[in-house]
């Protein structure tokens, strides 16, 4: 006898039109939205070209800095509850945290890949509308920098007209930093930071310890480090390894922008960006580099 065969499931037609699935919501009156949830409307009209006539390229400037903002918000948010959870010995969502904070910078890092794209005729076009506007005076952008350990009091003047901004700046100047934490994390855990380098003025930049490389030459070497101790080394030199790829990327869209001319906000432009690639958040994680194994 003939087994009955099974039926061929029911395919959409194939006219080039996508149904909507009945049981998708349409009416949303009174409901939360997407858009609203987002608040795109403020969102998507945040951008205010100010070349007359409008320069078609302004747009690009302009999206290219807020989105870098949006993701200097995140990135001081995680290093924000890096530091937390340092402070209470849990190194796991610690390390958690800076991974996330190290895939924002690669998004940071590739999007100087899009402004690359504005010539140097292009942006010539509105660059002196821009007046005295510069990514110099970005506050989030020196807030990362003082969570790391690169604070300078002396930044706190030029946000004197953004009072919100300042404070937040005087905050973290006061507070310990990302590395000030793990260095206690890794007191608690048994080793040998100097009490001065623990009980030091927070407020200052780090500055190189020579007496903390036979406590991170023990973690890199011993058998026995606890994993979350060296893990948590590595990673924090993969972020300021990040934050140097960010930087030359930087000085190279710059350069070959605008040459050598100086910033909108009176900087020296591509010199002063090269002095910056000098700076370091954790010069001992380097250092030790070269005791190891010696």
């Amino acid at each position: 006898m003939t087994q009955p065969q099974p039926s061929a499931p029911t395919q959409e037609p194939t006219s080039g039109v996508r149904t909507i699935e009945d049981s998708v919501r349409t009416d949303f009156h009174g409901a939360m939205t997407y858009g609203r949830y987002l608040d795109l409307d403020r969102l998507l009209n945040a951008q205010h070209p100010v070349s007359v006539p409008e320069h078609h390229d302004e747009m690009l400037f302009i999206i290219q800095h807020q989105t870098s903002e949006l993701w200097l918000k995140l990135m001081l948010h995680e290093l924000r509850e890096a530091r937390a959870r340092l402070a209470a010995d849990d190194l796991g969502m610690a390390l958690k945290c800076l991974a996330r904070v190290k895939a924002i910078q690669k998004q940071l890092t590739d999007q100087w890949t899009v402004l690359a794209t504005l010539t140097p005729r292009e942006y010539a076009q509105f660059r002196g509308d821009l007046g005295n506007a510069s990514g110099f005076q970005s506050y989030q952008y020196r807030a990362v920098e003082f969570i790391l350990g690169n604070k300078h009091r002396g930044m706190l003047k030029v946000f004197s007209s953004e009072p919100g901004a300042q404070a937040i700046l005087e905050g973290l100047l006061e507070e310990p930093t990302v590395y000030d934490e793990f260095l206690r994390a890794v007191a608690r855990a048994g080793y040998a930071i100097p009490e001065d380098v623990l009980a030091r003025d927070v407020s200052e930049p780090w500055t190189f310890r020579e007496d903390l490389l036979p406590v991170f030459r023990r973690i890199y070497e011993e058998e026995g480090t606890p994993w979350g101790l060296y893990e948590s080394c590595e990673a924090l030199v993969d972020v300021e390894d990040n934050f140097q790829f960010w930087r030359f990327r930087h000085l190279r869209t710059v350069q070959r922008t605008i040459g050598f001319k100086r910033g909108t906000g009176g900087s020296s432009g591509v010199d002063f960006l090269k002095r910056a690639l000098d700076l370091t958040f954790f010069p001992e994680l380097y250092a030790v580099r070269t005791e190891i194994g010696a």
